[in-house]
């Protein structure tokens, strides 16, 4: 296949935020190394790790300027020195913290490539290597939710939540949600037993109101800021636990003082990355199990709202103010 030298891209200029972003028309087209295949990019995914990138809060991230993006999906075109599997023409969805997603083409590891399931589109499998992973790891290895117990799911209506929402319901779990009151419906449909305004309602008191005072089993916490302390009041004592995977409100604090008299509870953190690397053999469960929930029709294909390239600061800052509903996608 006959590739170009140069494509169109969007580059991070600054650690400033997602309003740094450049479209530029003369990026090289990158060549895979070793182990990693090159993408004809379809589709790229839009996440809070690229917020967090762009604002320099992300750990260990990026150096501005930098290619953007980390989700991609699409066409192998090229493969490197000792790729088998992955013949050009495949389409895959993978996802690489390097970034490069925002593009026409994008180098990814071969090993953390998944092929797109069959008879869908390549944006329709956005969310299978970083949302729906975290989601299901939060929910069972980590969380360990069972039948019966009750779940609180921050941002339900995001990718992450929505995909939380829809497990937790088919693990037989009561789902407690909180998202804006825009979405209050689409959370419902989702199959969430109760919806919490997150915005203009004392969480943890509702959660105690709504559970007779006992509190959540289980709190899947990615606001952080102000948003930790009530999740923290809300999970049931001595036996809850609060899994934190994101801080799209910001940092927040908890002293040792408080968990011995305020908090007593499990607090466990999750980095989907570092779950990859430290835990393999946890992260090969969770992906057994998620493709188990996609052959019984409990997740299928997403549907995200597009955006056009060069819309990505917009996107972005959208995601940002927490103003989207959903997985959203680049289209290059």
């Amino acid at each position: 296949m006959s590739l170009p030298a140069t494509m169109r891209a969007l580059r991070q200029t600054s650690l400033n935020g997602p309003q740094d972003l450049r479209l530029i028309t003369d990026a090289p087209v990158p060549s895979p190394g070793p182990g990693e295949v090159l993408i004809r990019v379809t589709a790229a995914g839009v996440n809070f790790v690229d917020i967090a990138q762009a604002r320099g809060t992300f750990a260990g991230g990026p150096r501005p300027p930098y290619p953007a993006g980390i989700e991609g999906a699409g066409e192998v075109t090229a493969v490197g020195e000792g790729v088998t599997g992955l013949a050009p023409g495949t389409h895959v969805i993978g996802v690489d913290v390097r970034g490069g997603a925002f593009a026409e083409y994008m180098v990814l590891p071969a090993a953390a490539v998944l092929p797109v399931p069959t008879g869908w589109a390549d944006e329709q499998a956005l969310g299978l290597v970083v949302n729906w992973p975290t989601a299901l790891a939060a929910l069972k290895p980590l969380g360990g939710l069972a039948a019966g117990q009750t779940v609180l799911i921050h941002a339900a209506a995001g990718a992450t939540g929505q995909a939380a929402v829809k497990m937790a319901e088919h693990y037989g779990a009561t789902v407690i949600a909180t998202a804006s009151p825009g979405k209050h419906g689409v959370v419902r449909e989702l199959g969430a037993d109760h919806v919490i305004d997150s915005r203009g309602t004392d969480i943890a008191a509702e959660v105690l109101w709504l559970t007779d005072g006992a509190g959540a089993d289980l709190v899947l916490e990615s606001v952080g800021g102000a948003t930790l302390d009530a999740s923290l009041a809300a999970a049931k004592r001595v036996t809850g636990r609060v899994v934190v995977y994101g801080m799209a409100g910001g940092e927040a604090a908890i002293t040792n003082w408080e968990l011995v008299y305020k908090h007593q509870i499990h607090l466990i953190g999750l980095n989907i990355g570092t779950l990859i690397q430290a835990a393999p053999q946890i992260f090969g469960e969770v992906m057994g199990q998620l493709f188990e929930l996609l052959a019984a029709g409990v997740l299928g294909p997403g549907r995200p709202t597009a955006y056009d390239l060069a819309e990505g600061p917009k996107a972005l800052a959208e995601l940002e103010a927490r103003a989207t509903v959903g997985k959203l996608a680049l289209l290059p």
